[in-house]
């Protein structure tokens, strides 16, 4: 993770376009339980993903522990 332009930002390769739509489904599970949910784009193997917090017009906790669970699930 980096941050740009304000935001939480990272970018993932993946073995190919399963894994990185799985991917995307399990944080899609994550981020809807912890009502946090993130923009991001997905190009075949290639997950794009910015964490800010709108509400607040910034980066807050919200975010940083979004990025962390999303880790989670890649060393799984």
């Amino acid at each position: 993770w980096e941050i740009v332009d304000g935001k939480l930002h990272r970018e993932i390769q993946f073995p190919d376009f399963v894994a990185a739509f799985g991917f995307m489904t399990r944080a899609a599970i994550l981020a809807e339980k912890q009502n946090h949910h993130p923009a991001w784009f997905n190009v075949y193997n290639k997950v794009v993903i910015d964490l800010d917090t709108h509400d607040a017009g910034g980066l807050t906790e919200f975010d940083f522990k979004l990025a962390k669970a999303m880790n989670q699930l890649l060393e799984k």
